[in-house]
């Protein structure tokens, strides 16, 4: 298997740290530089037809796209430790969680980045920095929501780590990054620690 990815895009680093909580280092890694264009690529294209990062490549020759699939496919490869749910109803219950953290947290925060920042514009034209704004309140909403469900319980799905607590540090992190939303300095002291808890996973420094 082949695992193509781009170094500092998030969905990719969510695989990788899906990865490395499993322990799993012998897939093969290649790099794709989405700065350089290479995601657009022929060569690539012909795998990721949407010329979309992350893509795992399997031995046969059939590609899997999307970071989650990928991740279920992981799941199923390397089942221990378990990240998302050992039987139906908590596999439910995770993936609404990871869903909400994706559709409303993640993906809002890269449109806020896409469509706001200067050096992104390359990548995503046209920009628009309305949306971009927008977008940026909205995630805002989502975290407060967060933060009040963290103040309850440790993890995002509940009681323990999962695949939703990758999605959701990824988001967090990518936000603090380009968009400078630190949730410790915006009111939301629990989301601000359980980043700050999650940060000092070895998976999280992979």
């Amino acid at each position: 298997m082949k695992l193509y990815l781009s170094p500092r895009a998030p969905n990719p680093r969510r695989v990788s740290m899906f990865l490395a909580e499993k322990g799993v280092t012998e897939i093969e890694q290649v790099v794709v530089n989405i700065g350089a264009n290479e995601h657009k690529s022929d060569a690539y294209l012909a795998k990721s037809p949407l010329a979309k990062v992350p893509a795992l490549e399997l031995d046969d020759g059939r590609v899997l796209t999307e970071t989650r699939a990928i991740c279920s496919y992981f799941e199923g490869l390397y089942p221990a430790p378990n990240l998302m749910g050992v039987d139906f109803e908590e596999r439910a219950f995770i993936e609404m969680a990871d869903r909400r953290v994706e559709l409303y947290l993640f993906f809002g925060i890269g449109n806020c980045i896409r469509h706001t920042h200067p050096g992104l514009a390359p990548l995503e034209q046209p920009q628009f920095a309305d949306f971009g704004q927008s977008q940026g309140e909205k995630v805002r909403e989502v975290a407060r929501w967060l933060d009040r469900e963290l103040a309850h319980q440790p993890f995002v799905a509940g009681e323990r780590f999962t695949i939703a607590d990758i999605t959701a540090f990824c988001a967090l992190e990518f936000g603090r990054g380009l968009m400078k939303f630190v949730p410790g300095d915006e009111g939301m002291p629990h989301l601000q620690a359980y980043r700050d808890r999650i940060a000092e996973r070895p998976s999280a420094k992979s």
